[in-house]
Parts: structure tokens; C-alpha cells; sequence
């Protein structure tokens, strides 16, 4: 019944979520971009007050790298402070005006990146990004809560969620050509164009379901169809505090989020400095490009099979955490990628990392929608967004100097039993991922 349902109805729905994929690629490439250009002698030797062409020396590589890991610390606190403001924000103006302003804000600090020339300036445009960029999932995350019943939320989800390493794809593919015919301060002005381009189109095309014109009365009867009752009133983030389902889905992120973001931040540099890798293969960015277009592959499927099981059947506590183990035992392999001499183990080894990841941030997400009412989804989705930064924090703050010490093989045994120990927090804090009962 639920499948002749479902077949019977429109599809204007997802047209939302692809403004949502394409919204989060922009996102996902305005944050990444400077991870491909630290690479870049130029920018290097202007980061650290330096002529352009001077040979930097080892002193000089291992200063710059504890410096370009205080300023993506600084990019993630500053990531997880926004989550909390503008989760907040887009719960009281509702997603339309709330996620216009956080694309504003990013907008132009993507662009302010390409007229910087100092690590203080690269601190501050970063810092304003991160504030700008944290309101994209809050938005996210709400508006399939507004356009989609429970039983396909995870997979909404995980497509748009994909739309990160489509603009991590695009980013490895784009900022090397760019880097090498333009300039790195070119590089920002191009690339930030976008996120202007994503203003406009959200302000054209969204609506609430009930108040979209292209949408049919069949539609929206079954985006409507879990009879959840709307409450309208407000609820404060501290609020929210006190509940275990809150604390479920923050130290989730705050041990995962800290894992995605060292592969951002990080890889470039990884695959630069390591000796033991193909040149070639580095030098036109193959490896990323294999690694997010994986996946791409993982966010849609394990958004897809959590779906899948509910509509098999199954109740929403065993799909969700059946698909959170599987995701959580694929990224175990992982801190192989450090002792390997194979790039292509490593690249293979990090690609069924990247797509658990997703697939684990596409569950996980959802989890907010199955156990907080529409009008507490964004706040709690931004608490959860400040803590995943906060581990983002302090693991970037660290991450240049246990680089340094220990090498990548210390980074990549964090990552591997991370998403094990999240899970079992979750069970313990959420054994039945029950409502909360908001008072």
C-alpha cells in the first residue's frame, strides 16, 4: 500500500532536495578550497611574510603546517559557535529567511579569502566562513523535516548530504588548474561566485509545502501523512539540554564530525608529503577525486538502506542503528592508509572510510527528525553542529604537532575506532531512540 502510495503522488519534493544537494556542494566547496591551495608554494610564502619563489625550508614547512592547523581550528570553532546561533535563528524566522542570511554570510567571506595576504587575515576571513557555513545543515536537515515523512527523511538526506563531495570533487579537480594558470587569490574569487548564485535560486524557489504552487494536493496529503502534530511554539537550545536525545546525537557528531574534518583538512598535505605514493596520481588529484566520488556512492546508499528497512518493516531504532554499526565497522581498515606503500590501498582504504562517513552523517542526522518535534529540528541539529566542530577543534588544533611527532598514523587510529565508540554512547544515552517528550 505505502508503495502504490507513494507512486501515485508527485515528485516536486525532491526538487527541494536537489537545491539542497546543490546548496551543500557550494558549501562544501567555499570550505575546501583552502585545503588544495596550502599546497601552493605562493600562498605559503605569503602566509608566512615571505617573497614569492623563496624555497622554503623544512623550518619553514613545519611552521606553516602548525599554523594552517591553528587556522582550520580556528575555522571549526568558529563552525560550531554559528551552529548554534543559527540553528536558533532558523527555528524562530523559519529556513527561508534563516538560511538566506547564513548563505550571505558565507558568500562574502568566501570572497573577502581572495583579497587576504597574512595568516591574520587568513584567521579572520576563515572565522566569519565558519559562522556563515554552519547554517547550511540546520536548514537542511529542517526543511526535509517540513517536506518529507519520516519514511524517507534518511534518504532525502543522504542524497544532499552527497552534495559535500560532489564540491569536494569538484574543488580537487578545479583548484589545481586554477592554481596553476591564475593564481591563488583567483582561485577564491571564482570559486565564491557560487554561493551568490545559491542566494538568488533558494530566494526563487523555496517555499513551505503549503505554500508551493507547483505542488499538488496528493503530495502534500503524503508528506503530511505521519500526522505529526505542527507545534508552532518556540523552544529554547538550553532548553533542549536536559534531554538524553539530545546528548545522543551531540556526542555522536562531537567524536565523528572531528574525523570528516581531518580528512578535509588534511589530505592534501598527507598525500603531498608522502614519498611512498605515485607523483603523478597526486599531482592531477586522482585520489580525491576517486575518494569522494565513493563516497557520494556511501551517503546515498546508506541513506537509501536505513530507508529501505523501515519500509520493509522494520521499526525505526533497528534501521537507523543496524546502518550505524555497518557504517561504523567499514571505517575500522582505515589506520592501515598510514603503514601502506600501496596509493592504491590507501585511496581505497580512505574511499570505504569517506562513504561510512556519509553514510553514518546521513543516519545520524536523521536521528534529530525521529526523536525531536519539527519545531526543535534545527535547534538541536545546530547543538549537535557545535559539538561535531568542537571535536573538529580540538583535533585540528593538535593535529599539526602529532603530524609532526608521531606522523599520520596517529591521526588514522583515532579515526578507525571513533564511530565504534560513538555508537555504543548512543545505544547507552538512546537504547530505543524514543521521542522526547518536550515540556
Amino acid at each position: 500500500m505505502t508503495e502504490v502510495l507513494q507512486a501515485a503522488v508527485g515528485k516536486y519534493r525532491w526538487r527541494i532536495v536537489a537545491l539542497l544537494f546543490f546548496a551543500t556542494t557550494i558549501n562544501y566547496i567555499d570550505r575546501n578550497v583552502l585545503s588544495f591551495v596550502s599546497i601552493d608554494g605562493n600562498f605559503r610564502c605569503d602566509m608566512l611574510g615571505l617573497p614569492h619563489g623563496s624555497v622554503l625550508s623544512l623550518d619553514d614547512e613545519k611552521l606553516f603546517k602548525e599554523l594552517y592547523g591553528k587556522v582550520d581550528a580556528g575555522f571549526k570553532l568558529a563552525y560550531g559557535l554559528g551552529f548554534i546561533f543559527m540553528g536558533w535563528f532558523i527555528d524562530r524566522v523559519g529556513v527561508r529567511l534563516g538560511y538566506t542570511v547564513s548563505i550571505a554570510i558565507w558568500g562574502v567571506s568566501a570572497l573577502a579569502h581572495a583579497f587576504i595576504g597574512s595568516i591574520s587575515g587568513l584567521r579572520l576571513v576563515r572565522f566569519t566562513l565558519g559562522i556563515g557555513e554552519a547554517g547550511n545543515f540546520p536548514s537542511a536537515i529542517k526543511t526535509v523535516s517540513e517536506w518529507f515523512p519520516v519514511k524517507e527523511r534518511s534518504k532525502a538526506v543522504g542524497i544532499f548530504n552527497a552534495g559535500a563531495n560532489i564540491g569536494i570533487i569538484a574543488t580537487a579537480v578545479a583548484v589545481p588548474f586554477l592554481l596553476a594558470n591564475f593564481g591563488w587569490n583567483k582561485v577564491f574569487l571564482f570559486t565564491s561566485v557560487f554561493a551568490f548564485i545559491l542566494l538568488v535560486m533558494w530566494q526563487i524557489v523555496y517555499r513551505k509545502p503549503a505554500d508551493a504552487k507547483g505542488l499538488d494536493a496528493a503530495e502534500l496529503d503524503y508528506i503530511n501523512s505521519d500526522k505529526e502534530v505542527v507545534d508552532t511554539r518556540k523552544v529554547s537550545w538550553a532548553a533542549l539540554l536536559p534531554y538524553r536525545q539530545t546528548w545522543a546525537f551531540a556526542l555522536g557528531k562531537f567524536l565523528t564530525d572531528m574525523i570528516w574534518w581531518f580528512y578535509i583538512g588534511w589530505l592534501p598535505i598527507f598525500f603531498a608529503e608522502s614519498n611512498k605514493f605515485d607523483l603523478n596520481l597526486k599531482k592531477i588529484g586522482i585520489p580525491f577525486i576517486v575518494i569522494y566520488l565513493v563516497s557520494d556512492l556511501g551517503s546515498v546508499f546508506f541513506g537509501w538502506l536505513s530507508s529501505k528497512l523501515i519500509t520493509n518493516g522494520w521499526n525505526v531504532n533497528r534501521a537507523r542503528k543496524t546502518v550505524l554499526l555497518l557504517c561504523a565497522l567499514c571505517v575500522v581498515p582505515v589506520f592501515f592508509t598510514a603503514i601502506t606503500d600501496s596509493i592504491y590501498v590507501a585511496v581505497g582504504l580512505i574511499s570505504l572510510a569517506a562513504a561510512a562517513h556519509q553514510g553514518w552523517s546521513a543516519n545520524l542526522f536523521t536521528t534529530v527528525t525521529d526523536m525531536f518535534p519539527r519545531r526543535a529540528v534545527s535547534s538541536v541539529t545546530g547543538i549537535g553542529g557545535m559539538m561535531g566542530a568542537l571535536g573538529g577543534f580540538l583535533f585540528s588544533s593538535n593535529a599539526g604537532q602529532m603530524a609532526n611527532d608521531y606522523g599520520f598514523i596517529s591521526l588514522f587510529l583515532i579515526a578507525s575506532s571513533a564511530y565504534l565508540v560513538a555508537l555504543a554512547i548512543i545505544q547507552l544515552l538512546v537504547p530505543k531512540l524514543e521521542k522526547a517528550q518536550l515540556q
